[in-house]
């Protein structure tokens, strides 16, 4: 039986290999079913809905061989990790060898025991789906090969890095991105063969057995059109009529309603994905207008229907991008991190980030260096978590106030984003909360017009971020606008009630 899901959720990310090895004091990795009360404890005291845990699946013993012997990738661990040992690399979570935890983690019967004492903390579980492609030994390959792509002999010597030579002498091909070489340690399907849509759509079922929600790795790459463009001519019964997702997701939501789909989503492909029956897409679109410091490009950005931006996944790091308080240094990070989790729709955080972590791991490792905590930072998150909680911001109706010149020739004002939640239709309750964020390297002055709505009396603002407090009057709100000056990168976190 599923948890049902809340709106506008709280997911964490955390390196399971990474995770259970640190649990266990280094060497072997806990078993699933042995993690620490405490450690789960600490987890729902930290606000979050539910755990994505990343890498539990079966390892591949083809793709653990390549991690270690591949010279490009060998350079990328020893920046990360000075000191590597060969068993620090493990082999990427993303070739799978097989939809059953692994054996070292206690199988699926300790994963599905962890899934349950998560359950009583009120945690639900978010695993990998990998569609696109399996590990290049997977049983498959040598079972049943026809609902792999195919090659030729001419294939092979053409283009290396996207086929190789499988059992029994035959000719497969690298699961790639239409943009990129092949994965070398993966197979890629055949979304053309029955066979293959079968056989995938009942691996996803199983896991929906597993966990309540799923993250789909690279979704958009099953869109038909991509499909022929990464693989037409070599699909072998024909182009691709259908997308796999409609059908998929509606076979596990039969049994099992209330399960979660989150696609990663590029290319502009998110809203297709969205009526495909995703709940919620990446927003890299986002993620990459805050990291290039454009106010305004952010701004039109959530400018967008909010029946989108409700299914977007907000983050600002994960495991594929850089760590934020790297990418978002001298304290572009609080801004950035308001505006994109004050957002409406999922909010993703990754485990390191409320400690302030910069080191991105890559994903073949089991082991990171030790980093010192930044106090700063992890005090920052902390208030910014426990806002996000508030009800308001789970359930309430979002808008995206306009923000205008202070004064004349007050140009500042561009530089500020606000963020306003206010009672879902129907309620009779008057509170609102207002997020404005600095995004910009310098002060920054401007008014907010909020809804006339307010009316003429005083509201209280008390700023959740620093606990200053306010008296401010509704007419005053509404026009010209509530007033805010800000520091640098500074952010209001306004819990907003009628005076008296």
């Amino acid at each position: 039986m599923n948890l049902p899901w809340p709106a506008n959720p709280l997911l964490y990310e955390i390196n399971a290999r990474v995770w259970l090895r640190e649990l266990a004091g280094g060497g072997a990795p806990l078993r699933l079913d042995r993690i620490p009360e405490d450690a789960i404890l600490r987890l729902k005291e930290e606000g979050w809905n539910a755990l994505w845990l990343m890498g539990v699946w079966a390892a591949s013993p083809a793709g653990v061989r390549i991690a270690r012997d591949h010279p490009g990738l060998r350079e990328e661990y020893l920046r990360a990790l000075p000191g590597l040992r060969e068993e620090d690399v493990i082999g990427s979570p993303y070739a799978v060898g097989a939809y059953r935890a692994a054996p070292d983690l206690g199988g699926d019967e300790a994963l599905l025991r962890l899934r349950e004492r998560l359950a009583v903390h009120g945690l639900r579980l978010v695993l990998d789906f990998v569609p696109n492609h399996l590990a290049r030994d997977h049983p498959w390959a040598a079972e049943r090969p026809e609902v792999f792509v195919q090659g030729t002999e001419e294939d092979l010597a053409r283009a290396p890095s996207d086929f190789f030579r499988g059992p029994e002498g035959r000719v497969l091909a690298h699961g790639r991105d239409p943009n990129f070489p092949g994965w070398s340690d993966t197979v890629q399907i055949n979304y053309a063969s029955p066979a293959a849509r079968e056989r995938m759509r009942g691996e996803l079922v199983r896991i929906a057995s597993l966990c309540d929600g799923v993250r789909c790795d690279m979704a958009m790459l099953l869109l038909p059109d991509v499909i022929e463009r990464t693989w037409g001519g070599r699909l072998g019964p024909g182009p691709v009529q259908e997308s796999f997702w409609p059908e998929a997701i509606a076979a596990v939501r039969a049994l099992h309603p209330g399960f979660l789909f989150i696609a990663e989503a590029y290319w502009g492909r998110e809203a297709e994905l969205q009526e495909q029956g995703f709940d919620y897409t990446y927003d890299k679109w986002l993620y990459d207008r805050l990291r290039a410091g454009d106010p305004a490009a952010v701004r039109a950005h959530l400018g967008a229907s909010v029946g989108y931006q409700r299914r977007c996944a907000r983050f600002i790091e994960n495991h594929d991008e850089e760590r934020a308080a790297r990418a978002f240094g001298g304290g572009r990070w609080l801004p950035a991190a308001a505006a994109a989790f004050g957002a409406p729709g999922l909010k993703l955080f990754h485990e390191g980030q409320l400690e302030g972590r910069k080191v991105r791991l890559p994903v073949q490792l089991a082991r990171r260096p030790p980093e010192p905590p930044d106090p700063e930072i992890g005090e920052g998150y902390r208030r910014l978590v426990a806002f996000l909680r508030e009800p308001l911001l789970r359930a309430g109706d979002f808008s995206l106030p306009e923000v205008r010149p202070a004064g004349p020739g007050g140009v500042s004002s561009g530089q500020v984003i606000a963020l306003l939640w206010g009672p879902p239709a129907g309620s009779t309750l008057r509170q609102r909360a207002l997020i404005a964020a600095n995004l910009g390297g310098s002060p920054a002055c401007a008014r907010i017009p909020l809804s006339s709505a307010l009316g003429a009396a005083a509201w209280v603002l008390e700023d959740r971020w620093d606990g200053s407090r306010y008296e401010r009057e509704g007419g005053e709100m509404a026009s010209p606008g509530l007033f805010v000056a800000l520091k640098p990168h500074q952010i209001h976190l306004f819990e907003m009630r009628p005076a008296g």
